[in-house]
């Protein structure tokens, strides 16, 4: 970890409620309520999910999954992510969200008129405007507990 955590602390608590308590307690809410309430379909959802998190290269994000209703993705779908180009494990939105995922982490300049007509074409504006939203949960938190050495000890909170 890069930041000295007290003995017996847990390091997502110390760091992101001791140690910025308004911040870092606005932002946990905002990561929740990615969860939440989300409306997407949770294949899209943990496609563009898992992207950031690969991206990001977050331990802990790599290995969540996120569960609704008591279902889940198959076991091989990180790996289907990974590979969203090519594989056939996907339909248009889910392959969309792994593919918005990835250039809004690494491209977000290169989204260009042909990727917004594909995904307007699959995503109503409003489905945008969330996964928009959550993916930039996703970077940004993720991102965080990575460099900083997080990742490794982090449990949200209800999980």
């Amino acid at each position: 970890m890069r930041i000295d955590v007290p003995e017996g602390k847990d390091p997502i608590t110390y760091v992101w409620g001791e140690m910025v308590p308004v911040i870092g307690g606005a932002a946990a809410n905002f990561s929740m309520k990615v969860y939440s309430d989300s409306t997407l379909g949770l294949r899209e959802f943990e496609a563009a999910r898992l992207r950031i998190a690969q991206i990001n290269g977050c331990i802990f994000c790599q290995d969540w999954r996120t569960e609704r209703d008591g279902e889940k993705v198959e076991p091989t779908f990180a790996d289907a992510v990974e590979n969203w180009r090519t594989t056939e494990a996907f339909d248009v939105r889910t392959r969309l969200a792994a593919e918005y995922a990835e250039r809004y982490a690494v491209d977000h300049h290169g989204l260009d008129d042909d990727f917004w007509s594909r995904m307007s074409a699959a995503y109503e504006q409003r489905e945008i405007v969330e996964l928009s939203m959550c993916l930039g949960s996703w970077l940004a938190f993720g991102r965080l507990n990575r460099v900083l050495g997080l990742d490794t000890a982090c449990v949200l909170p209800n999980h």
